[in-house]
C-alpha cells in the first residue's frame, strides 16, 4: 500500500468532529467530544426537560416540608386547609404515604406527616424514626 492511500485512510478514520461544538477530535478512534466541557454540555442539554421536572419536583416537596415544619414546631399541630393552601401548600406532593392499622392514612413529606381530621382541619405530626 502507498504511504498517500495510508496516510488518506488513517485520516479518514480519525476525522471526527465534536458532537457539542463541531471542533475536529484529535485522540481515540471512538471519542464523541473534544473535551470534558463539551461531553457535559451536550449531555445537560439531552436531559435539560427531565432534570428540570425533577428540580420542579423537589422544589415544590421542600416547601411542603417547610411549610408544614414551620407549623409543627411541638411534634404535634393542628392547622386549616385555608392556612396551608395560603402558605402555598401541594396536597397532591408527598414523599410517602403510611397507613396505620386503624386505616388511616397520613401523608409524608420527608419526616412530616399530615392527616385530615373529620372537622376539615388537618393534623401535622413529626415522625423520628424516619431515617431508621
Amino acid at each position: 500500500m502507498s504511504d498517500n492511500l495510508y496516510l488518506y485512510k488513517k485520516n479518514k478514520i480519525m476525522s471526527k468532529y465534536c458532537l457539542e461544538c463541531g471542533e475536529e477530535i484529535v485522540g481515540r478512534i471512538d471519542k464523541k467530544f473534544c473535551s470534558d466541557q463539551c461531553r457535559n454540555t451536550y449531555n445537560n442539554k439531552l436531559n435539560r426537560d427531565e432534570i428540570n421536572l425533577a428540580r420542579r419536583i423537589n422544589r415544590i416537596l421542600r416547601k411542603n416540608r417547610k411549610i408544614l415544619a414551620d407549623i409543627n414546631t411541638k411534634g404535634k399541630a393542628k392547622v386549616s386547609k385555608r392556612k396551608l393552601l395560603d402558605l402555598g401548600f401541594h396536597f397532591d406532593y408527598h414523599t410517602n404515604i403510611y397507613e396505620t392499622q386503624n386505616g388511616k392514612v397520613y401523608y409524608f413529606c420527608y419526616d412530616q406527616g399530615i392527616i385530615a381530621n373529620d372537622d376539615g382541619s388537618y393534623t401535622i405530626v413529626t415522625r423520628k424514626e424516619y431515617v431508621n
